[in-house]
């Protein structure tokens, strides 16, 4: 039996087809690019043992799924208590000067631009140096969480944004 040149065109008409329909299935998934500044940016609520005033808002992802990224605001002259991610996070300061310090280590100093890494479970601490709010673009691997203290801290409360 004879294929026709119609027949052999299907295959690659089905995945051209599958390819498209993915596309738009994957619409919601569409570039964008914010600024900390951006009035469309949804700010909420820190943990309750980070700064007063300090804010989250979620710019890519699920929170509670993995690769979620936010930005992270305290207000300047402000002290970040140590605390520890289940996550590594992937870091850049967008504005203020941020002091970091994981344990062990010495501190780093973040300014606007600067990447940080940081391993999970990694206790840490850090200042936001002047009056300018510090606001540090967070990538993190596994779902969004804060643990207070230090790993096996009595106190180590979970919280999630």
């Amino acid at each position: 039996m004879r294929e026709t040149r119609a027949a052999r065109r299907l295959p690659a008409q089905i995945a051209l087809v599958g390819l498209l329909a993915g596309g738009a299935a994957n619409a919601a998934d569409a570039p964008f690019a914010r600024l900390a500044t951006d009035t469309h940016l949804k700010w909420g609520g820190c943990p309750d043992f980070m700064p007063k005033n300090c804010q989250i808002a979620i710019l890519h992802g699920d929170p509670a799924q993995a690769n979620a990224d936010v930005f992270f605001k305290v207000p300047g002259d402000s002290e970040i208590p140590r605390h520890w991610h289940s996550s590594a996070e992937r870091m850049v300061l967008v504005a203020g000067e941020l002091h970091v310090r994981y344990d062990g280590h010495e501190t780093a100093v973040l300014k606007p631009g600067t990447y940080a890494y940081g391993p999970a479970r990694a206790p840490h601490a850090a200042t936001c140096k002047g009056r300018e709010a510090c606001v540090l673009f967070i990538a993190f691997e596994s779902p969004v969480d804060a643990f207070a203290g230090g790993r096996g801290d009595s106190r180590g409360a979970t919280a999630r944004p």
